[in-house]
């Protein structure tokens, strides 16, 4: 039987400051929900980045997830996200959410994605994802209700980080492949070291949330 959410959120890892200093916890939210097989094995490294890393199972499945809390909603006058981090190959999804159930095929609520392709073998990089490039998508699809409609940054309540059969409009994801030998399972690695909130009257960052 798949955890609760209070399970998980019990089992939560802290990592990666935010706020000035407060501490995101984050807990999974895998394909195991709606009954397929991919794990997600997240921790912390010794400087507090997040190691988002598991198994994705394709067979009756597709997608791996954490989730955080924000213990602060955005600043209206937020315009993007910077995050430093340290990928595998694969492209995965920023997510943004008002908390409340986001995102699933039954949701009223979109989660609010945008793309993070990373590069195997590199050490570290920064990526710039302005608020207004995020999409509206419930399902692994843009929401077609939601079209027309802008993130409400102080309404965002949530964080997550999702590796997914589907980029965040939609098309297949070219970097989400089966395993050696065509086997339905393959690993990944995402390491978030550092993540910050852009705002329109400064170039510098609202506030320092994490240094990796």
């Amino acid at each position: 039987t798949y955890p609760s959410r209070a399970a998980r959120e019990r089992a939560g890892v802290e990592a990666v400051a935010w706020d000035q200093g407060a501490m995101l916890t984050w807990h999974r939210l895998d394909d195991g929900v709606m009954g397929g097989r991919s794990e997600t094995r997240a921790s912390a490294t010794s400087a507090q980045a997040l190691r988002f890393a598991g198994t994705i199972n394709t067979e009756g499945g597709g997608f791996a997830s954490v989730r955080a809390p924000l213990p602060r909603p955005l600043p209206r006058d937020a315009t993007a996200l910077r995050v430093r981090y340290r990928g595998d190959g694969r492209t995965y999804k920023v997510l943004l959410s008002n908390g409340e159930t986001a995102g699933g095929p039954f949701s009223s609520n979109p989660s609010w994605q945008h793309d993070l392709p990373t590069s195997a073998g590199e050490e570290e990089a920064d990526a710039e994802l302005p608020l207004r490039a995020f999409r509206p998508c419930i399902g692994g699809a843009v929401s077609a209700r939601h079209a027309g409609t802008t993130l409400d940054a102080p309404a965002m309540r949530e964080l997550g980080l999702m590796l997914s059969l589907y980029r965040s409009d939609g098309a297949p994801n070219e970097t989400f492949a089966r395993g050696a030998d065509s086997t339905p399972t393959f690993d990944f690695d995402l390491e978030l070291r550092a993540i910050d909130v852009l705002v329109a009257s400064a170039e510098e960052p609202a506030a320092s949330h994490g240094d990796g």
